[in-house]
């Protein structure tokens, strides 16, 4: 044990790995708070490809191009974060799929609505919003 500490220190310095640990405890308790609430604050028909999701849509120009600015900014921190949770401790896989869902790309809703509707997924996020007493998720069937 003593020889795998001392070949970590030479590439990596005492306070980088402090860092790390600390950084890792922030990632585990945020996303065992944040993933849930978030989860369960969802519409159930937010993945359903059928129904649209217009967002900021009555506001002014500028507020829309401000709020979509910070949305994404926000999902790529979410998605950086689940990235680092698949090495580190926390829901990664969720996570990511939250940034995923708060960033605008092309095919982004057909990209959510078939990772949600993995068996395993699904059945994870519904058991949350079950015992918040909130309906589950309605998936669009496959054509």
């Amino acid at each position: 044990m003593d020889a795998l500490l001392s070949t970590v220190h030479q590439y990596v310095s005492t306070e980088t790995l402090v860092a790390l640990t600390v950084l890792s405890i922030i990632f585990f308790v945020g996303s065992l708070i944040a993933i849930p609430l978030i989860l369960v604050r969802l519409p159930a028909d937010f993945f359903d490809i059928r129904v649209p999701r217009p967002w900021m849509q009555n506001h002014h120009p500028v507020l829309r191009l401000i709020g979509h600015l910070v949305k994404n900014a926000i999902g790529a921190v979410f998605l950086f974060a689940g990235f680092l949770m698949l090495f580190l401790p926390g829901q990664g896989i969720l996570t990511m799929l939250i940034g995923v869902s708060m960033l605008d790309f092309p095919g982004k809703r057909k990209l959510e609505a078939k990772i949600i509707g993995q068996p395993t997924v699904l059945n994870a996020i519904n058991g949350v919003r079950k015992k918040f007493g909130k309906p589950p998720l309605i998936m669009a069937p496959d054509p």
